[in-house]
């Protein structure tokens, strides 16, 4: 259709027909992770308590949101520090999916009405107990574990390990063990300048190559997140667009909306402290489309992965090459980029298509249509 006067209509604030709602019900944490984002800008700690309330959320929904499934993701800070008003927004919304993102230290001590509400509680680790412990502190490892086995008969949902993937030390026993204690582990390369040397990039690409064998190697499902993404995204490629509507596979600019405590929207959790990139506000009751965009500076079009990665980080894309931060761009964007192109060759040696053909159907299905891919990017 010819728009009418040559005036293009406005972008739609939500592409496809779900969106993902990011509350971040405190900017509070017991926890002082060495390399954590909201670190960033001073964002951590700034915001307590959520000063809009359920009922706002609730007009926000169905004024700008009406005719899309909405689902709920809990996030922070540490959001099991504020179950108060995750629990009046989980009564608010009585048919909704729910999502936590945790640091999994406090979740002996959250409701049973909460746990039983959450389809999916993504638990940040950094690896194995050596190297989680050096980023978040003595006994956290075990301490979460603890947590994990003492919720799991409480929680109907899955429970998946997120992985911030920061050490070459990181190793495949690490992975095993996670894929024991878990329904899924996601793992995602870390965001920060000091991340990726080439030997650490080096390692990882190591322990990709042991993933993707294990992967492959039996008729059981091994849960990790991006080599179940990547084979999906290669031998069912319309999946890929199922969600995103065509456009990243970034969430952020497609369907996810992170809400400040105070109400403030911006597409991406992790860069807060942008304000030029604020998107819209629950309590003036106003969105407006991502401003995060592929943008004809970011090569992605011409990468050999773009058929199944589609846009990996946004974030790490925007920096790089709108922003034009080189140091960003050389040691965060330009190393993630090397290693999952080096997963999707991974994945090519194994003929990914010959190996889902003969498949069980449970595990097929799995791959299609696992419920986590909701929860987390596919790409790391």
């Amino acid at each position: 259709m010819t728009p009418v006067n040559n005036v293009r209509p406005a972008a739609p604030i939500v592409a496809g027909n779900r969106v993902e709602l990011q509350l971040l019900t405190t900017l509070k944490c017991n926890l002082r992770c060495s390399y954590c984002s909201l670190g960033v800008g001073e964002v951590l700690g700034s915001q307590k308590r959520a000063s809009y309330s359920a009922a706002q959320l609730e007009q926000f929904v169905t004024t700008h949101l009406s005719g899309k499934e909405t689902y709920f993701t809990l996030y922070g800070g540490e959001p099991t520090l504020n179950t108060r008003f995750a629990l009046e927004v989980m009564r608010r919304f009585p048919t909704c999916r729910f999502n936590l993102q945790t640091n999994g230290t406090l979740l002996d001590r959250v409701p049973d009405e909460f746990l039983s509400r959450l389809s999916n509680i993504m638990i940040s680790v950094d690896g194995g107990e050596g190297v989680t412990d050096g980023f978040r502190g003595k006994g956290i490892y075990r301490k979460v574990l603890d947590n994990v086995a003492k919720i799991r008969p409480k929680v109907a949902g899955s429970l998946t390990a997120r992985v911030t993937w920061w050490s070459g030390d990181t190793t495949l026993g690490d992975f095993d063990e996670l894929a024991r204690r878990f329904d899924y582990v996601y793992f995602q390369f870390a965001q920060d300048e000091a991340a990726h040397p080439p030997q650490s990039v080096s390692r990882k690409k190591r322990v990709l190559t042991q993933l993707v064998e294990r992967f492959f190697a039996g008729d059981a499902l091994y849960p990790i997140v991006p080599v179940m993404g990547t084979v999906r995204n290669k031998v069912v490629p319309a999946r890929i667009n199922e969600i995103s509507a065509g456009l990243t596979q970034c969430r952020v600019s497609s369907n996810l909306l992170n809400v400040m405590p105070d109400g403030k929207i911006f597409p991406c959790p992790d860069m807060l402290y942008a304000r030029e990139l604020l998107q819209g506000d629950v309590v003036e009751n106003w969105v407006k489309s991502s401003p995060l965009q592929p943008h004809p500076d970011m090569p992605c079009g011409d990468c050999e992965a773009h058929h199944f990665c589609r846009g990996n980080c946004m974030k790490n894309l925007h920096l790089a090459y709108v922003i034009k931060n080189e140091a960003w761009r050389k040691h965060v964007t330009e190393p993630v980029c090397e290693l999952i192109r080096f997963l999707g060759a991974e994945v090519d040696r194994h003929r990914p298509a010959k190996w889902f053909a003969g498949a069980p159907l449970p595990v097929r299905r799995a791959i299609t249509d696992a419920e986590v891919y909701e929860f987390c990017e596919v790409m790391p």
